[in-house]
């Protein structure tokens, strides 16, 4: 939509200037009353309207969302850092231009403009550069972050609260929603910790032009905003970070590490190298798993099959937990709700799984029947 809007603001201005450049080749102040020089006036128009329907994204919307995308790979603390030092860089380049704009033409003039951008610029490089100094800074005065959310949680005394454990959220437990409804059973101590730059993450995603995806990141957001409204587990968004880590996984391993806290996840790969690293990690699969119902060999249950299973004769159900219940020899039973009896049941990386069959089979084949 805004490419097609800069590309008529783009037809129009060009426009605009190929009619002055075909004026001045023709040197005619009015080409609309001189039917001659139109002829070269008009070709110049349309050249310039051509040219600025192809290039008005170019230099509009492309180099901005190409900006958008760079600026959201920064962390934090290069952007505040860089901010208060082109602050300090101006101010003591107005303070350098008082003299300056007293030096006679041409230099009283123009310096003070370039020590601006001088000054502006080394104060911007320099406090980039020391942003870790900074950041040291800062925390004397505002203590330790994860102290302060441990004191947040330590307000209102309860159960809970008497041995607070932080949990960062990862971006894909975010989006998978059932965090959601974990922390309304009161199962989770938190509080709830969400980084920035998984925050921004999920803007990312949300903003996306892949129609999946965006509606992935916005029902993270929109995950977040109702875990907010949740008297406990605090959900807490901190700006914790470290900044020489890019990918947002090492980066929850590095805070976790260092501040003893643990990950909430349902990445299974995120999952296994936290757990090699010594990370604490709740893996909301294995939650689902745990409370899932376990069904002994000799047990009764009944169920529906949907579906041809890999072996031959088999048929596949599911229960209403997502457990996969294969049925032997029920691949003629496929579309019908059948009594089924357990025969073993399995604990599998995917999860678990039950195989049965049908229970008038089992009765078939059973030698104390005779």
């Amino acid at each position: 939509m805004f490419d097609r809007i800069f590309r008529i603001l783009g037809l129009i201005v060009f426009a605009i200037i190929g009619w002055e450049i075909g004026a001045i080749v023709t040197d005619t102040p009015n080409p609309l009353q001189d039917l001659e020089s139109l002829k070269y006036v008009i070709p110049l128009t349309l050249v310039g309207a051509i040219v600025g329907w192809i290039i008005a994204p170019w230099i509009t919307t492309r180099p901005a969302k190409y900006a958008i995308r760079v600026v959201r790979q920064i962390p934090i603390e290069e952007v505040i850092a860089g901010s208060i030092g082109l602050l300090l860089g101006l101010i003591v380049a107005a303070l350098v231009a008082i003299p300056l704009a007293k030096l006679p033409p041409p230099f009283g003039p123009i310096l003070p403009f370039i020590a601006s951008i001088i000054f502006g610029y080394l104060g911007a490089i320099i406090l980039i550069l020391r942003r870790d100094d900074l950041v040291r800074i800062l925390k004397t005065f505002r203590g330790e972050e994860i102290g302060r959310f441990r004191a947040v949680v330590q307000e209102k005394p309860g159960p809970l609260a008497q041995g607070p454990y932080p949990l960062l959220l990862d971006t894909s437990v975010i989006i998978d929603g059932r965090i959601l409804d974990v922390a309304r059973t009161g199962f989770l101590p938190g509080p709830l910790l969400v980084p920035r730059f998984v925050l921004s993450e999920l803007q990312y995603i949300a903003d996306s032009s892949d129609a999946l995806r965006r509606a992935r990141g916005r029902r993270g957001l929109q995950v977040l905003d109702d875990l907010q409204q949740l008297e406990h587990p605090k959900l807490v968004i901190v700006d914790m970070d470290v900044p020489d880590v890019r990918e947002v996984d090492d980066k929850l391993m590095v805070l976790a590490r260092k501040h003893n806290i643990g990950i909430v996840t349902n990445d299974y790969n995120l999952n296994r190298v936290a757990a090699l690293q010594g990370v604490n990690v709740l893996n909301l699969n294995d939650l689902a798993n745990a409370v899932k119902a376990i069904y002994l060999p000799g047990e009764q249950l009944r169920l529906r099959i949907i579906q041809e299973g890999k072996e031959p004769e088999q048929g596949v159900g599911y229960l209403e937990d997502g457990t996969m219940v294969v049925v032997e020899h029920g691949r003629s039973l496929i579309g019908q709700e059948v009594d089924l009896e357990v025969t073993k049941a399995l604990q599998t990386s995917a999860g678990r799984m039950i195989f049965a069959t049908p229970a008038n089979h089992s009765a078939q084949h059973d030698p104390s029947a005779t």
